[in-house]
């Protein structure tokens, strides 16, 4: 009714206009009413209301997926459903990154897929998982001189440069001793997933901030716990240089020895799991 009121002294071409317009105009409501519905319920829930919805799900090559197959133990722990939600997820963030080889390194779909799969397991709890300060990676066979603070490195993440910056012979050892809980990639990604996270306002980085502020007041607030943390041998000491590695740090721990975290400290992992959004079986 208030279509044919609104349209009914224009012609064809004008009501056509105004017809589109009052399409994109509901759509904007609905988008906004949808924002505050979902708002609430990660106010309540601390989870968006779905995390994987695509209209085509992109595919790796033949030689893409045998790697992540037989080279990303994560993988392996997924339903059939998770892991086509997975695979689409490197295809895309490789496709969305800059791969730089340094020092003679060559860019290869080992590189491409691992370091991406890498990024993908942190964020699979999120809808936005592209972590979008990183346009580039940077991939050393070893570890490099950085002029950020003139010395040499194993990893970095430089968000000025929007720049992930690896050694790919540390890199590796990361994942060829997988409950050490000393990871490379898991580290480096995680400086990157925190700081893109208290810039961004997705529902992801949302959730991912205002989990660290709780878990940040708990232990605030619980002296017993702070000193039972800093006085166990379970997490390294470099994980109490500041905020930012306490993060890396745990995340580490998390993914690489789940049960032993949450048996040890179960409010801290339970902290970690809501920052994650992470409903993978055996965590």
């Amino acid at each position: 009714m208030l279509s044919l009121l609104v349209t009914k002294d224009f012609t064809l071409g004008g009501k056509i206009l105004i017809g589109i317009l009052l399409v994109i105009l509901s759509c904007i409501i609905l988008n906004y009413i949808f924002k505050m519905i979902e708002m609430g319920y990660v106010l309540k829930q601390k989870k968006p209301l779905y995390n994987h919805f695509y209209f085509r799900l992109r595919r790796l090559n033949r030689t893409q997926k045998d790697i992540l197959q037989h080279q990303f133990s994560f993988y392996k722990k997924l339903s059939n459903a998770e892991k086509k939600y997975f695979e689409h997820r490197v295809a895309s963030f490789i496709n969305d990154k800059d791969f730089i080889g340094r020092d003679g390194v060559v860019i290869n779909d080992e590189k491409k897929v691992l370091i991406s799969a890498t990024a993908v397991m942190l964020t699979f709890g999120f809808r936005d998982f592209y972590i979008g300060l990183i346009s580039k990676i940077v991939i050393y066979p070893n570890a490099f001189y950085s002029k950020t603070n003139k010395a040499y490195h194993k990893g970095e993440f430089n968000p000025r440069l929007a720049a992930l910056v690896l050694s790919w012979e540390d890199f590796v050892k990361g994942f060829n001793t997988d409950n050490d809980n000393i990871n490379l990639g898991i580290h480096e990604f995680t400086h990157a997933i925190h700081i893109n996270s208290m810039k961004e306002r997705d529902v992801s980085s949302t959730i991912f901030s205002d989990s660290f502020k709780e878990l940040s007041g708990m232990l605030a607030s619980n002296e017993a716990l702070r000193n039972k943390l800093k006085e166990s041998d379970y997490f390294r000491k470099y994980a109490f240089t500041n905020q930012f590695e306490f993060v890396a740090v745990i995340i580490e721990n998390f993914i690489e020895t789940p049960k032993e975290f949450r048996s040890q400290f179960p409010q801290v992992y339970d902290k970690v799991k809501q920052m994650l959004n992470f409903n993978v079986i055996n965590y």
